[in-house]
């Protein structure tokens, strides 16, 4: 039976269990790849999975998982030489029983902004892997262990553009229900069967009894079937194993049959034996597929924006009419722009409108910069504003979420041009109700534009709640019957098609005195006649205090927390000029304090932040008190869960940057010390080839300012104490993600305490705890790159 079919079955999907824990259980050796098992040892592949057939597995994942160029290199292989036979290891054993799918893992670097791997680079990656698993027959794809939801993109486009395979894609997520780089499930939901998924889940980091919450924070935001693949509870760091026992798992996996999980499977630590009593406890059970509704949203991988409520798009990041923001454009000022949507995030706006639209430049090149770059500070969801398809293509396929396109209009050629796009990339569309002819005159015409557009998205597969009409704004200035005709539309709209509404509010005062009155006014009527998504500049508090109050009367805004938040204790003018408590945007661009840009991530504004106030502060000064603050704050809000660890990443850059000029003033000045205090020395210990939570450890610690030597994976302890002496290292950091690996890390502790190296030791990873790095004598225990951080400042200073 074909994997499609197998989901549309009545009862549940059987998949299979942890690969790694059974080579080492058959003799896999210390330093062997386990990605060249198909070669160096096809007889414990076939029995592994042999024995998972057995165990009642309908699908095996073949031994490709760490499969891809970059890792594979380092090996002497190549892609061709290890899939094919993986792929036919896994089919033999299958023997039709099961179907036999490409597992795909991540390449182990990150992607930008938060790294430096090129999106268009890791399609390639996943492509040569997609196109080798093609040839050798696989039946499908499973994409899993995903942190990074544009590297989940990445696979799924590489899946998507070069091969017919169905595709299940799976995310691990850490207890906080958040990926490490804070990612979403609700944003993993949208994006990943807007772009096409057959199927998505969560695999690896939990266990099952940590997955119902999870599951139900997917369920809520998707229709597609989802798999649960969790580890065997948590790995004892001794070596005993995981902490749950086979019929533990297999209980508490049966439960998630309520929720609707129609895929099962094991992840690390999880056996034959883990499937079979998986199998026996969900015999005879079928799964309860309770319809879901998922409401209309777009967002970015960290944040779910659904349009449940008026969400305002901002609409300051567009050259029309913006002599400033010409200026930016054409001098490629892209800190400019970050600072606008900085602004109107802070200001109150949900999505902001994305438009770099002028002759003179090349626009394709320039929104795909300033979407990377915009990601890389905001979590606003974005809407790209472009009338040319080919920029709308570059700019979806860098965009990280579910974007707006904005837009496309009733004439067939733009139809046909775009929607196709929106499609493949799972976007939300505008539709301008106008054709070839103009702007209709009568509100019926406009109707019949916009029932066009839907019609066509919804042949071309994109959803209802995708589709959002814009009934067009004219200025009453010249047309003043023209606004109760937009009006009306736009009730239609809404009642008689059921769609979401668009408007840009500000042309209607265009030529007119006392604008912010007509506009506040209008947009008022327009929220009630039905508008859900006015673009505007939400930095006048006119527009945001309609809206908030729009929200607060129509019990939208409950016991009026948003408005008292937003008005409690200010002077409130009534005049059409904001009064002096209203609240305040962020400050503008230019105004903004080096601790603001340093928590906001502007690495371009900082060095002349840095400098302005090098004219009146000493240089340490500025480094203790607004550096080091302003790091603080930012890592506060990165332990609350305020911020991620991109943008921890992007502000420990901008603080860099900002250092880099205080570095140059006090090499100037005689007697000054420059020269950092202390060296750290990196390594994944020997063993273990997982090193991308080290190399985001690296990352931080250069960007707060401390010299690195990574030693890279797989290190020998002698490496580690030869390369801590040489560079008289105060504190080592060491990483492992393999039990089996964690006596590597023992042995180099202890080989440099014998040595007598007079130096500190961290470790981390997934698989220790703070009782374990005491156990094998290190000095501290880190659980994320922050605290990495945190103990080099203790060390080092």
């Amino acid at each position: 039976m074909e994997f499609r079919e197998l989901l549309k079955s009545p009862g549940p999907v059987i998949l299979d269990g942890g690969m790694g824990t059974m080579l080492q259980a058959k003799g896999l050796a210390l330093g062997e790849h386990p990605e060249l098992a198909a070669l160096e040892h096809p007889g414990w592949l076939l029995e592994i999975h042999r024995a998972y057939v057995e165990a009642g597995t309908q699908i095996l994942c073949a031994n490709t998982f760490g499969a891809n160029r970059e890792k594979l290199k380092r090996m002497g292989k190549t892609v061709e030489e290890v899939i094919p036979p993986s792929i036919a290891i896994a089919k033999q054993a299958a023997a039709g029983r099961a179907l036999t799918a490409l597992d795909l893992g991540p390449i182990g670097q990150l992607l930008e902004p938060t790294g430096t791997l090129d999106f268009e680079t890791a399609v390639d990656i996943f492509a040569q892997q997609v196109r080798c698993a093609v040839c050798a027959g696989a039946d499908l794809v499973m994409i899993e262990t995903m942190t990074d939801l544009q590297e989940c993109r990445a696979a799924l486009l590489a899946v998507k553009e070069n091969s017919r395979l169905p595709v299940l894609v799976s995310m691990t997520y850490e207890e906080r229900g958040r990926t490490f780089l804070g990612h979403a499930p609700a944003c993993a939901a949208l994006t990943l069967e807007g772009m096409g998924a057959d199927a998505i889940g969560i695999n690896c980091s939990l266990g099952p009894q940590e997955m119902p919450a999870l599951v139900e924070e997917l369920a809520r935001w998707t229709t597609l079937p989802i798999s649960v693949k969790p580890n065997a509870g948590l790995p004892d760091p001794g070596g005993a194993g995981y902490d749950i026992t086979a019929d533990q798992f297999a209980a508490s996996m049966a439960e998630l049959t309520q929720l609707g999980v129609k895929c099962y499977g094991g992840c690390c630590g999880t056996t034959p034996e883990y499937i079979a009593k998986l199998c026996k406890a969900l015999e005879g059970r079928t799964i309860q597929q309770n319809p879901r509704q998922v409401p209309a949203a777009v967002c970015s991988p960290v944040c779910a924006v659904p349009i449940d409520r008026v969400r305002v798009i901002g609409e300051r990041i567009n050259p029309t009419g913006k002599k400033r923001m010409k200026q930016a454009l054409v001098q490629d000022d892209v800190d400019y722009m970050l600072g606008q949507a900085l602004e109107q995030t802070q200001a109150g706006a949900d999505i902001l409108d994305v438009n770099v639209g002028l002759p003179e430049i090349d626009e394709a090149g320039m929104m795909v910069k300033v979407v990377k770059a915009l990601q890389g500070v905001t979590d606003a969801p974005l809407q790209l504003d472009s009338t040319r398809p080919e920029v709308l293509e570059r700019a979806l396929r860098v965009y990280c979420g579910k974007a707006i396109v904005n837009s496309v209009n009733g004439d067939a050629e733009t139809l046909d041009a775009i929607l196709p796009l929106v499609k493949k990339y799972g976007a939300a569309v505008v539709g301008l109700t106008l054709d070839k002819k103009g702007i209709p005159k009568t509100t019926q015409a406009r109707m019949d534009i916009a029932q066009r557009i839907l019609d066509r998205a919804l042949a071309a597969g994109i959803r209802r709640e995708d589709v959002y009409i814009d009934c067009l704004t004219l200025t009453v200035s010249a047309e003043q019957e023209a606004a109760s005709q937009t009006l009306e539309a736009l009730e239609r709209v809404k009642r008689e098609l059921g769609l979401k509404t668009v408007l840009g509010v500000s042309n209607i005062s265009f030529g007119l005195p006392a604008r912010p009155l007509v506009n506040q006014n209008f947009l008022t009527m327009a929220m009630v006649k039905g508008l859900d998504l006015p673009i505007i500049n939400p930095n006048l508090d006119a527009m945001m205090a309609a809206v908030r109050s729009y929200h607060l009367l129509m019990n939208i805004d409950r016991e009026a927390r948003e408005f008292i938040a937003a008005y409690s204790g200010a002077d409130i003018s009534t005049s059409i000029t904001c009064g002096p408590g209203a609240p305040q945007a962020a400050a503008p661009t230019g105004e903004r304090t080096l601790a603001q840009i340093v928590e906001a991530g502007l690495k371009g504004e900082a060095p002349a932040a840095a400098q302005k106030l090098l004219e009146t502060m000493d240089s340490m000064a500025v480094v203790d008190d607004i550096l080091i603050p302003a790091l603080d704050q930012v890592g506060a809000d990165f332990e609350a869960g305020r911020v991620f660890l991109p943008q921890l990443i992007q502000a420990a850059g901008a603080a860099q940057a900002a250092f880099e000029v205080i570095r140059d003033r006090l090499s100037a000045q005689p007697g000054r010390e420059t020269t950092p205090k202390g060296t750290i020395v990196l390594a994944t210990v020997k063993g273990d080839i997982h090193d991308i939570g080290k190399n985001i450890v690296k990352v931080l610690l250069e960007n707060y300012g401390y010299p690195v030597v990574d030693l890279g994976r797989d290190v020998e302890p002698a490496a580690v104490v030869e390369a801590t002496k040489k560079h008289a290292a105060p504190l080592v950091g060491l990483s492992a993600l393999m039990t089996t690996t964690l006596g590597s890390m023992e042995t180099t502790i202890r080989l440099l305490r014998e040595e007598q190296v007079p130096c500190k030791v961290v470790v981390g990873g997934a698989v220790l705890t703070a009782d374990y790095a005491q156990k094998i004598g290190a000095d501290f225990y880190a659980k994320d790159a922050k605290e990495s951080v945190d103990i080099a400042r203790t060390v080092i200073g």
